[in-house]
């Protein structure tokens, strides 16, 4: 095994070279001396910014103006705003994004919405194809859409979608990026195929979307849902958000009108018309504090792009690869994470047979990643705070436990 040494001068070196390196200033990461989070893919860092910003939303727009703030602060158009804030890092234009909800309940939205949009032009359109290694949800949400519209599910291995397509298939729902692996999919082809078949495509960016290049316009995605709480830093149980595209948005019927959705939402009229544009997969009151939070987060992005950030997430995880394979004895983990770059998110999964206590052992050593049931040890690397020093910190511990 090479010496230590080696391997952090190389981290410094990198370190030195790293345009994203004064980003990480503007994250809270306090902890003892040499601490690493590798968990951004579950909670990311808070953003300095945030919590002056949520002390104004609460001491002087609601203490103080309270339900002017709806009109003057600018809380009624808050979904649509931040919506547009987030657009450009998932590459979408303006006007296709609005944020609100559980990302449970926009996959909701989403793939009925597809399913019925389907249907208009298909009546025998009744089976759902859905993302056989999926997070667990989104297989219980598919259920509970196929119930309601009348559609089978059918679970399906992403690569193996192409071929599974056909005249009966209304939806596709899939990951962007597994959960458990970090392999990421492809997303330009499996949603032509999925165009070829006459069918409509869903995609959960939840591990994608702050962390890597996305093109939701390029590619023609129908619907797109994601969280704000991993990449993009908003906060414990920050709203989810909901892409609908442009061309598609007149004739998306989503199963949760809301009077936040109706065309005139202060009309108060017993029958429901949608609004136009992204407003319609609104639903009900806005929950404006994490919102507001969230808002604040996505200022970490000025300036920064998402290639940027791309590049050296890969850069990142490939550094994390080679010292692991320099330092922890040979057979005590298994990458499950894919080495091609196209084939890989911004994690690295690696099996252990004893993964549970020994992520517990990292924990207390200020190395942070997490455990995924029955022997995944998950680490996760968010371009704007990790360092390379980081990552060859985390490494050398995780040998030190496994030996």
């Amino acid at each position: 095994m090479s010496e230590p040494t080696e391997l952090t001068q190389k981290a410094e070196k990198l370190d030195a070279g790293d345009e994203l390196a004064s980003n990480r200033a503007e994250f809270v990461l306090d902890g003892p001396e040499g601490a690493v989070y590798l968990d951004g893919n579950s909670l990311g860092a808070l953003p300095v910014a945030v919590p002056g910003r949520v002390a104004d939303v609460v001491g002087r727009q609601w203490g103080e103006m309270r339900i002017r703030s709806w009109t003057e602060s600018g809380w009624w158009t808050a979904p649509e705003r931040i919506g547009d804030r987030i657009a450009p890092l998932v590459g979408a234009a303006a006007g296709q994004i609005v944020v609100g909800d559980s990302t449970s309940v926009n996959v909701f939205k989403a793939l009925v919405g597809a399913v019925r949009l389907a249907q208009e032009t298909g009546p025998g359109r009744d089976e759902i194809l859905v993302d056989a290694t999926t997070f667990p949800t989104d297989g219980y949400i598919a259920g509970s859409a196929a119930r309601m519209t009348g559609c089978a599910l059918r679970p399906v291995e992403p690569s193996e979608v192409p071929g599974a397509l056909g005249e009966r298939t209304a939806a596709v729902l899939l990951n962007h990026v597994d959960y458990r692996t970090g392999r990421l999919h492809d997303l330009p082809s499996l949603t032509a195929a999925v165009h070829a078949a006459g069918a409509y495509a869903v995609w959960d960016l939840c591990h994608s979307a702050g962390a890597l290049p996305v093109g939701l316009d390029a590619h023609g995605v129908d619907l797109a849902v994601g969280c704000t709480y991993k990449y993009l830093n908003g906060g414990p149980g920050s709203p989810a958000y909901l892409y609908v595209r442009a061309d598609l948005q007149d004739r998306f019927d989503s199963p949760l009108p809301g009077w936040n959705s109706h065309a005139e939402p202060f009309g108060m009229r017993s029958a429901y018309t949608p609004a136009e544009g992204a407003v319609r997969g609104r639903v009900g009151t806005p929950d404006i504090l994490s919102m507001l939070a969230l808002e604040a987060a996505l200022e970490v992005w000025d300036g920064v792009t998402v290639e940027a950030v791309r590049a050296k997430s890969l850069a990142l995880t490939d550094f994390f690869l080679e010292c692991v394979g320099e330092y922890v004895p040979e057979g005590r983990v298994e990458c499950l994470t894919p080495l091609p770059h196209a084939e890989r998110g911004s994690q690295v999964a690696l099996r252990c047979a004893d993964a549970g206590p020994v992520m517990r052992r990292l924990i207390d050593r200020g190395v942070v990643g997490d455990f995924r049931h029955p022997d995944v040890l998950r680490f996760g690397f968010t371009p704007l705070y990790v360092g390379f020093a980081d990552v060859e910190r985390a490494a050398r511990v995780l040998a030190e436990e496994l030996r």
